[in-house]
């Protein structure tokens, strides 16, 4: 390795791509095109980071195992900051694999983080736990630490472990002020102020208050029924039935919940639920069916019982019944949630993440592109979309595929 593209190199670990770029924009060799990719990522010119690592990995030859295994590495990460969700993680392992194999550990962990983050973005917390504890962070350097405490606190915050999740993030913090790079240090303390920001509104006895996701773990540990209208399930402790799928029961649950421990009048779900203003007998057919249906799935957590003028819940346990609703009360919540990271998104992304249909995706981008509250970059293949942070709360009960409590 020459002088220059050691610098170049040093450059790019302390977070300054406009140093390493002075020292090889003018090169066309393979290492300098691998370094010059990394720099354009670093500045968010992402399509053109990608063009510069595809073409150095060609360069490589193919007894260049290792640079060409370093390349794939820094392709799969461009590819996550862009939001490209596609594809097979199995080059990405492959690339691990080189890498350790040929002695560099530390670049195959950070293949690993990367697999990490693109499972967390999927949803997929349960697999993404589990590969993280198989990295031993205490072994890596500080800035592939901090990452990997971050995504720790992430895991954490998404299954309410708020505790866990404070004391990942106070480590992350320690190790990013040891990295001394600026945007690591504002992504930790981004994270920490999740904390101090509303998550969610809790409705209980007609009462409406805004709580922290400290309030929120209280609240799913009282043992009291809970209608989670963030993630659409219903549950108290640690007994949880989603409902996500099931739009009819669930918003049948929030209805009683909400009138808890008064009743609901039939016609009144019937126009609530089935968007009817003038109900006949077909529709209180339908609603007694549903009833029957939320009754099985509620069976063991709460009885739905009919009263005179309609329906009322009633907790198995006696306790207490409250609604946890976003903090906005539109349909596309958990799609905002996700776009207010800043990244631009793709609607296939958006759809892999929500394990949506790409074109119920469309749909939603399309009605909130209309009220200006998202709004797109490029135009077909290209097309990507952006939303405004949505400042003042954290969107972590909106994201989606949350672990199970407890």
């Amino acid at each position: 390795m020459d002088a220059l593209i050691a610098a170049s190199a040093r450059a790019l670990a302390a977070g300054d791509p406009l140093a390493a770029l002075q020292r090889i924009a003018l090169r066309d060799d393979p290492p300098a095109l691998a370094l010059r990719g990394i720099a354009m990522a670093q500045l968010g010119e992402y399509a053109r980071s990608r063009e510069l690592l595809l073409r150095a990995r060609r360069s490589f030859g193919h007894h260049e195992t290792l640079a060409r295994a370093r390349c794939v590495v820094a392709e799969a990460e461009v590819a996550l900051a862009a939001r490209d969700l596609g594809g097979s993680p199995r080059a990405l392992a492959d690339a691990a694999a080189a890498l350790d194999g040929r002695g560099d550990h530390t670049n195959a962990m950070h293949a690993r983080i990367t697999a990490v983050r693109k499972l967390v973005l999927l949803g997929r917390l349960q697999s993404a736990e589990a590969a993280l504890a198989r990295i031993d962070i205490l072994a890596l350097p500080a800035p592939l630490a901090a990452m990997a405490e971050l995504l720790a606190a992430e895991l954490a915050l998404r299954a309410l472990r708020v505790d866990a999740g404070k004391a990942a993030l106070a480590r992350a913090r320690t190790v990013a002020d040891r990295s001394r790079i600026p945007a690591l240090l504002g992504e930790v303390d981004q994270a920490l102020a999740v904390f101090e920001q509303p998550a969610a509104r809790l409705l209980d006895r007609g009462d409406e208050r805004v709580v922290r996701l400290e309030d929120v773990a209280a609240l799913f540990a009282s043992g009291g029924l809970v209608v989670d209208a963030c993630r659409h399930r219903v549950g108290a402790g640690a007994d949880w039935r989603p409902l996500a799928r099931r739009p009819v029961l669930f918003a049948l649950a929030r209805s009683l919940a909400r009138a808890w421990p008064g009743d609901v009048d039939r016609d009144a779900l019937i126009a609530e639920v089935f968007r009817m203003r003038h109900p006949d007998e077909s529709h209180r057919v339908r609603l007694r069916v549903e009833m029957s249906r939320l009754r099985a799935v509620m069976k063991g957590l709460a009885g739905v019982e009919a009263t005179a003028c309609g329906f009322a819940l009633r907790p198995a346990n006696g306790g207490p019944v409250a609604v946890l609703a976003p903090p906005g009360d539109d349909g596309q919540t958990a799609l905002l949630a996700l776009l207010a990271d800043g990244a631009a998104w793709s609607t296939s992304a958006l759809a892999l993440a929500l394990d949506a249909s790409q074109r119920t995706v469309q749909r939603d981008l399309a009605a909130l592109h209309m009220a200006g509250r998202v709004r797109s970059v490029g135009r077909a293949r290209t097309q990507r979309w952006l939303s405004p942070p949505l400042a003042g709360f954290t969107t972590i009960l909106l994201l989606p595929a949350a672990l199970p409590i407890g």
